[in-house]
């Protein structure tokens, strides 16, 4: 199996197209995709948030020549590859001929994908309403929970996402929750979730005058570690990969615990 069959397998679960319309629609960037296709066929996947040098580690160390990110491996332009520079993990997957694949804006706004498994894990079963609409997916959901106190919402939170790293400001009962996968905590979400009547909102990398807007309205604001949030389902697409993939090839999940 190539990576191109790799990338094929991931389309069919999380479409590149959305990435393409998000994009387009928000005037947003990304690099989803193949970012570096050593050729060879692939003996094992790693799955990884990031392409970070324990991730390159794992992957050598599992025998697997290929890692498959959230966050695209490269972002923008590299000017250059040098060791110890921005690109040194690139490098090196390049030096040990290890294909790196990354699923960024398609997998958060897909079906299943990262921001729908943040609302399951935070409880809620279908939204109520969706921030930004695509073809097939969407990003942003406002959806109720059981109700609870904060503190025990809380509490469920660090359970579920396997994190003690949760900031929460607020006392109002949950029961009308608003959630943004990522750093999709901004202005016009804010506006959203008040706009349906959220009574919390739970994001990550939130800026402090959108804390303080939030608070000053009424809400509750739950800030999970950016890595949290996201490697819980980040971990459950690796799962659907491997389904796909029926054992052609072997499949590993890795996991930065320093992150979480």
């Amino acid at each position: 199996m190539k990576c191109k069959q790799i990338y094929e397998i991931a389309n069919s679960l999380a479409p590149f197209s959305l990435s393409e319309e998000y994009i387009k629609k928000l005037g947003y960037h990304d690099n989803s995709g193949i970012i570096l296709d050593c050729g060879e066929e692939i003996r094992g996947i790693v799955f990884s948030l990031d392409l970070s040098k324990a991730a390159v580690s794992a992957a050598k160390n599992a025998g697997a020549n290929c890692i498959f990110t959230h966050h695209p491996a490269i972002w923008k332009g590299v000017m250059k590859l040098e060791e110890g520079g921005n690109a040194d993990n690139i490098l090196t997957c390049i030096r040990e001929k290890i294909s790196v694949l990354s699923a960024h804006l398609n997998l958060d706004a897909a079906p299943g994908g990262i921001d729908e498994s943040l609302m399951k894990g935070l409880g809620g079963e279908k939204p109520l309403a969706v921030y930004e609409e695509l073809t097939g997916g969407g990003y942003g959901r406002v959806y109720t929970v059981e109700r609870s106190t904060l503190e025990e919402f809380v509490e469920r939170a660090k359970d579920t996402f396997s994190t003690d790293r949760v900031i929460s400001y607020g006392s109002k009962k949950v029961r009308k929750v608003a959630s943004f996968c990522g750093g999709g905590f901004e202005e016009g979400s804010l506006a959203f979730a008040i706009e349906k009547g959220a009574d919390t909102i739970v994001s990550s990398d939130a800026k402090h005058h959108l804390i303080a807007e939030a608070v000053e309205r009424g809400l509750n604001v739950v800030l999970l570690t950016h890595y949290a949030a996201e490697n819980y389902g980040f971990l459950r697409f690796a799962a659907r990969m491997k389904s796909e993939l029926r054992g052609s090839v072997p499949v590993y999940s890795f996991t930065d615990a320093r992150l979480i």
